[in-house]
């Protein structure tokens, strides 16, 4: 709302100055150029129909500021974006139309320059209150020259400044702006002044309070990463606090985010600095260093003021000591017009008075000339002239009271009037405490309302969960009747399976004492083994004998041989007797092998023992062995088989 006001002062100047004739309306031709530089300036697409639209009800004739204002609302203003254009840009064009008509300094010689005035014209818009045409109070006037002067060293002169208010038009509408920059042009302000001066001094006022720059300066700052220290050009806004490498404000170096949590501290002298200070935030501590101790006050004093500002969500400190200003102005005129109002009611009450006493002087006059004439009746007439007399002494004293009673009436009616504004505000009170005891007393009943409704849902779920919870019981009942019988059964299956692991155990028992039999019967057929090993090697030998001639008597027929060799059979133990045999089934042949029979016992031993000799019709004889490691693996098959089952 701040911004569309400052912006709506200058297009109203600019309106105004194509208004030739001061009819108070403006050409639609005039208006579209108007519109299509405000679109331009403001940064808002452009909507070249929207005029032609907007008006097209009318008649070809001009428009008035109030017919332009919808237009300019809803087209323009309503798409402004803060912060997307540069108002200046739109002060200047603005500007430009309006001094065109309006400012014209006298025979060109003006102090002024175009840019001064131009800012003068900014300056004068922000001062001025939002009520049209735009006029500046004599006190806002006295602000703004004052601040000038400030800024140029020099003195205002009260003489020059009481003649330019106390002029009529002045007094009677307000000091406008093309009046005030007349007034500054006659050069009273810049008397002795160089022209140079004066634009500076108007340049640092319009940064102050257009620019909304507190404070600007040169101060030494300490760098963060190398510690060493610079002056730079510090800018102070009711937010920020920025600094550049120059005045120029062309190359900016870094800015500090000022507000609630910032602070400005002074510092004692170190590094050979003097009149040092320190802005603290929360993630970092600027340190810098003023020119003096004046300076250093000033700036910690400025900076203070932005974070009050920034504290309090003000973003301008010239807004806020304008509305100060206006608020002053309009306590002293609400004071000057009760000291008005109550000296009226003095000149009421001293007229009646004086009356009063006119009237009593023609009672006196009247006396006299009563006491003249009746002179010679005056011993007749004494009583009743006494009588006269003290009723003019009783009217005057009743005239009297009455002029008391009337000043007593005066203030008992001013006190009236105060008890009854105390007994309003009271009452005012008293019926917002109504009010609210009356809204308290609503959202309680609401709130019980809702209560019972809860409560009697409540009730309604406390029965269906006592129904639930019989049915668990009787369930739970159900289930501990169940859950003994299973006991029961199982106490039965464990007794069982204890009986069961009882006898696996015993079985267990009987398992290893078996398989200690078998490792001893293993040994024992080891040992058997090896000493098979070592017959054979005998017989080998005693073979090699046999199938050798033994001397020159002749040869052995076979039948002899076998019969030896069955003698020899019969005459060894059978384990190695077995293994002589499997010696000599490898020598068998058709010749050699007519017959061999052994008794019953020999044979089932060797089956026994894994050996079988079987003699056919072809007298072929064939030994079947199994080593004693396969005796072995199917002995330990055939226990843990035995294992298994068992378990």
């Amino acid at each position: 709302m701040e911004l569309r006001a400052e912006l709506l002062k200058s297009i109203w100047y600019a309106f105004t100055s194509l208004d030739v004739e001061k009819s108070g309306k403006v050409s639609k031709s005039q208006l579209k150029v108007l519109s299509h530089n405000l679109y331009t300036a403001l940064n808002i697409p452009h909507d070249p129909v929207a005029l032609e639209v907007h008006f097209r009800d009318d008649d070809d004739g001009p428009v008035s500021n109030q017919g332009y204002m919808p237009y300019l609302n809803k087209f323009i203003l309503d798409k402004v974006v803060e912060g997307t254009f540069d108002k200046e840009n739109v002060d200047v064009f603005c500007w430009t139309l309006c001094a065109k008509k309006n400012y014209r300094p006298k025979d060109g010689m003006g102090v002024l320059l175009d840019k001064d005035a131009f800012h003068l014209w900014c300056i004068f818009n922000f001062l001025s209150e939002d009520k049209y045409p735009l006029v500046l109070a004599p006190e806002e006037v006295e602000y703004l020259l004052k601040k000038i002067c400030l800024a140029m060293s020099v003195e205002l002169s009260c003489v020059d400044m009481e003649d330019f208010i106390s002029q009529e038009p002045v007094q009677l509408s307000g000091i406008t702006v093309w009046a005030f920059l007349d007034f500054v042009n006659t050069g009273r302000l810049t008397r002795g002044v160089e022209n140079d001066s004066v634009t500076m001094a108007i340049d640092k006022v319009y940064q102050e309070i257009v620019g909304n720059i507190i404070k600007e300066g040169y101060l030494w700052k300490k760098g963060h990463l190398r510690r060493n220290w610079n002056e730079r050009w510090f800018s102070l806004r009711p937010s920020t606090l920025h600094y550049y490498v120059s005045e120029d404000r062309k190359e900016c170096k870094g800015c500090i985010e000022l507000d609630h949590n910032c602070c400005v501290e002074v510092l004692p002298e170190k590094e050979g600095k003097r009149c040092m200070f320190c802005v603290k935030t929360l993630t970092k501590t600027y340190e810098m260093s003023a020119p003096d101790t004046k300076q250093r006050q000033e700036w910690t004093t400025a900076i203070q003021t932005a974070i009050r500002l920034c504290v309090e969500g003000k973003n301008s400190l010239h807004k806020d000591l304008k509305l100060r200003r206006r608020e002053l102005r309009e306590e002293r005129e609400r004071r000057r017009t009760t000291k008005e109002e109550e000296l009226q009611r003095l000149c009421l009450l001293q007229g009646e008075k004086e009356s009063k006493l006119a009237e009593l002087e023609l009672l006196q006059e009247a006396q006299r000339h009563s006491q003249a004439a009746l002179l010679q009746e005056e011993q007749k007439r004494r009583q009743k002239h006494e009588e006269l007399q003290r009723t003019l002494q009783d009217q005057l004293q009743q005239a009297e009271e009455e002029r008391d009673n009337m000043q007593a009436e005066m203030a008992l009616k001013d006190a009236e009037t105060d008890r009854q504004r105390k007994r309003i505000r009271e009452l005012e009170e008293m019926q917002l405490r109504l009010e609210e005891a009356l809204h308290q007393e609503i959202r309680a009943r609401q709130n019980e309302e809702a209560y019972r409704l809860a409560q009697a849902s409540l009730l309604v779920e406390e029965e269906e969960k006592m129904k639930v919870l019989l049915a668990l019981q009787e369930e739970q009942e159900q289930y501990i009747l169940k859950t003994q019988r299973e006991k029961q059964e199982l106490r039965q299956e464990m007794v069982t399976k204890s009986q069961a692991l009882e006898e696996a155990q015993h079985q267990l028992e009987k398992v290893r004492a078996n398989r200690h039999r078998m490792d001893q019967d293993i040994a024992t057929a080891q040992r058997k083994l090896r000493q098979a090993s070592t017959s054979v090697k005998h017989w080998n030998v005693q073979m090699n004998r046999l199938m050798h001639p033994i001397g020159p008597g002749g040869e052995l027929s076979v039948r002899e041989v076998l019969w030896c060799v069955k003698l020899s059979v019969e005459q060894v133990p059978l384990s190695n007797s077995l293994s002589f045999l499997h010696y000599l089934s490898c020598f068998h042949s058709d010749s050699l092998l007519p017959s061999l029979s052994l008794s019953q016992r020999e044979d089932s031993h060797l089956e026994a023992q894994g050996i079988r000799l079987c003699v056919g019709p072809p007298y072929e004889a064939q030994a079947y062995t199994c080593t004693i490691r396969g005796a072995r693996e199917r002995g330990r098959r055939r226990g843990r088989e035995r294992m298994s089952r068992r378990t």
